[in-house]
């Protein structure tokens, strides 16, 4: 047994997510460079902090692809199953999932997330305004094989992936999503997804390092969860936000800066920091039409349709499983 796994062994973890999280949170801060997961952002208190950030004037993402499914609503109500089973992976706030809900006849809605609580709360708003809708929460890591819920088994599947969430995937492990929701959705399966596309840089500097801070915020919120989940020491003031562009991989990375030298403990591993020491938190890719056709090629998925707003901002794609 390594010193991790008696460290876990001995640390008494109450559930196996939370377990998980101490896992990978040893594993990823033992490399160089030192990172951590972006799905660890969204306990309640990320998921509130990031349906903030979509509210900024610099965040442009959020009210470009309600634009577009707002005007391109009825297009896709004609391109999709009536009376399926709506997937989507990991759910949010309801707002881009009224507009396909107001503007399609389905049967079912499955929200899949890791913040349970949060989960629960949008589902009972959901329940309230669409009384006929059969509504199935599935608290799990959209990121892994989850099995849907026996309800919707026999309903045709349409996956729904907004927010340019495809974007926070290395390239490779897209693809390994894409794969795994094609499995996950089945025979026939259709999937409506966001995705940001190239730009200029100043555009997507200040989307990511706005002005009132929230961003920064939720980016230190992982060492929250740390702190408070995992008994971690972090000193959230001796970190400070940075988001830059990276050229070459078409991809804005997030990273938490340490300010000084520093020595952090969790679950008895130390971990040494020095002066302007990054964690590498999250990264943003941007996609062109034809790279991010290429990448549903690669993964089983033909594109149907594609649709962006006037300034070319943002895209959303109608994706059909190809034939094995």
């Amino acid at each position: 047994m390594n010193v991790h796994a008696s460290a876990l062994a001995e640390a008494h973890l109450p559930d196996e997510q939370t377990t998980a999280f101490a896992r990978e949170a040893i594993e990823d801060l033992s490399q160089q460079p030192k990172k951590l997961s972006p799905k660890y952002f969204y306990d309640a208190t990320g998921s509130e902090l990031f349906e903030a950030i979509t509210r900024l004037p610099e965040y442009y993402p959020t009210r470009t692809e309600l634009s577009i499914l707002r005007e391109r609503g009825s297009e896709i109500a004609k391109i999709i199953p009536e009376h399926a089973a709506l997937v989507e992976f990991g759910a949010g706030a309801t707002t881009k999932v009224r507009l396909l809900l107001n503007q399609c006849k389905f049967a079912a809605y499955v929200p899949v997330d890791i913040s349970g609580d949060f989960l629960k709360a949008q589902a009972n708003g959901l329940k309230r305004d669409f009384p006929s809708l059969g509504i199935y929460p599935v608290a799990a890591d959209f990121t892994t094989p989850f099995e849907l819920p026996k309800a919707v088994a026999s309903m045709p599947k349409v996956g729904f992936f907004p927010g340019s969430t495809i974007g926070n995937f290395e390239p490779h492990e897209a693809q390994a999503f894409l794969k795994s929701a094609r499995q996950i959705l089945g025979a026939g399966a259709q999937m409506i997804i966001g995705a940001d596309l190239e730009k200029e840089e100043r555009l997507l500097h200040a989307a990511y390092n706005d002005a009132a801070g929230v961003t920064a915020r939720f980016n230190l919120n992982v060492l929250v969860r740390i702190n408070r989940e995992l008994g971690g020491n972090f000193d959230l003031s001796a970190f400070t936000h940075r988001a830059i562009y990276n050229h070459a991989r078409h991809r804005i990375e997030m990273h938490l800066i340490s300010r000084k030298s520093q020595t952090v403990r969790l679950l008895g591993t130390s971990f040494s920091f020095r002066p302007g020491e990054s964690i590498h938190t999250e990264n943003s890719y941007k996609y062109s039409l034809e790279r991010f056709a290429a990448l549903a090629q690669g993964a089983g998925w033909r594109v149907r349709e594609s649709w962006t707003d006037a300034a070319k901002m943002f895209s959303v794609h109608a994706l059909e499983a190809a034939e094995s």
